[in-house]
């Protein structure tokens, strides 16, 4: 008997065992929050494939029918801060979960929704929590992961959003066009109200910050690294939007690919997000700033890329799924915004996805200029290009801060 205490061989395999615990605990919140982000991934994009059935059935054009996209992007884009700055002392398990509710509540309205401005108005209520509720959930995922893989945390929980695309997406446009377009967001509905289940039983009630505050989070804003760090995103990620936005024609028209085969190219295309979201962040817990420079060096390639494949089918394709890799900016700027946003980090988490549908505006209007411009289909990925290289004039200049603020904090000889 040693006294009632374990023998060291007992006492290494507890603590094998509470470790591997707290790991399966992890991935549980972290799957969890990810079918929150399924849920959000498929709301947000299916709309796109299904304008016309939207047009038809509330007796508008297809552009105004696009109206509703652009109201969920403003939503979004308004509600991440708002929601942030006013939820910060929330607990964590709490605010996703309410998060999550609005949500819900939002597709189901969108469903009932007798109008054309119902419609618009009920998609930008619908999108307020979209931006804060991948924050906190990043937030979360980082508390939860093992020390040195925080990223790695981070990618997993995107790939709720990312096989939205591959998977989600496709499901609820099928149902939208066969059933009807209510029936998307129906759909959508259901999956957020698995989500909060699902939360409400594996993520963990983490305690809240008692010194949180909205003066708190907002004073994120005073400091030049999240503002760059921002940039970074809203700009250099902005060549995926300006590329996938108009894939379809650019597809058709140069590469020569029936409208069969245009299924299989977005689906590419979420693989490539996949792949972006598991080996980016993976190389983001090892290096950083190094992945962060990468990141927009192979996104200038990639997209320079595109202009001499597109007239080549199979090789279009394969430059579509590289696209798609670009999104493993996201996870990167969502640790370098924990990392630079000081004590203010609910705001600065929630932020980064205001920079992402930006970087999606930015994209999108800037490619069709120059399509309206006539210089062709390819010229969205020479706009896509210049963003990468304003991108890392960006990242230049954050990491000419770091340098600065470095020597600032030398003891003076």
């Amino acid at each position: 008997m040693n006294g009632g205490l374990l023998d060291p061989a007992a006492q290494a395999t507890t603590t094998v065992a509470l470790e591997q615990h707290r790991e399966t605990a992890a991935v549980r919140a972290i799957l969890a929050m990810a079918v929150g982000g399924f849920a959000i991934g498929t709301g947000e994009f299916v709309i796109m494939g299904l304008l016309p059935e939207v047009a038809n059935g509330l007796s508008v054009t297809i552009p105004q029918a696009g109206h509703v996209i652009s109201a969920y992007a403003l939503g979004v884009t308004i509600g991440a801060p708002v929601l942030a700055v006013a939820c910060a002392h929330w607990r964590r398990r709490q605010l996703l979960i309410a998060l999550m509710v609005l949500f819900t509540l939002g597709n189901f309205a969108s469903a009932l929704a007798p109008g054309y401005v119902s419609l618009n108005v009920l998609r930008f209520i619908t999108a307020l929590p979209h931006g804060t509720y991948f924050g906190v959930a990043a937030l979360v995922a980082a508390t939860l992961a093992p020390p040195g893989q925080r990223a790695r945390a981070v990618g997993w929980l995107m790939l709720g959003l990312t096989t939205a695309t591959l998977f989600g997406v496709p499901v609820a446009a099928w149902l939208g066009q066969h059933l009807g377009w209510r029936y998307a967001f129906v759909l959508v509905g259901l999956l957020a109200l698995l989500a909060i289940y699902l939360i409400r039983r594996w993520v963990p009630d983490l305690p809240a910050d008692t010194q949180a505050s909205p003066l708190r989070e907002l004073g994120a804003l005073r400091r030049k690294q999240v503002w760059l760090t921002l940039g970074i995103g809203a700009i250099g990620l902005g060549g995926l939007f300006s590329v996938y936005s108009y894939i379809k024609p650019t597809m058709m028209e140069l590469a020569g690919m029936s409208l069969s085969g245009i299924p299989v190219v977005l689906a590419l295309f979420g693989v490539g997000m996949i792949l972006g979201n598991v080996v980016g962040s993976a190389l983001a817990d090892k290096w950083l700033k190094r992945t962060m420079g990468g990141l927009l060096v192979w996104a200038f390639l990639v997209l320079v890329a595109f202009v001499f494949t597109a007239n080549n089918l199979w090789l279009a394709c394969i430059n579509v799924l590289l696209v798609g890799t670009l999104v493993a900016i996201g996870p990167t700027l969502q640790i370098r915004l924990m990392d630079v946003a000081g004590d203010a980090q609910t705001l600065a988490a929630a932020l980064n996805h205001s920079a992402f549908n930006m970087a999606n505006a930015l994209g999108a209007w800037l490619g069709g200029l120059t399509i309206a411009a006539g210089l062709g289909w390819t010229s969205t990925a020479w706009v896509g290009a210049i963003l990468a290289l304003a991108g890392m004039v960006m990242f230049a200049w954050s990491m000419q801060v770091d340098r600065a603020d470095a020597r600032r904090r030398l003891p003076a000889v």
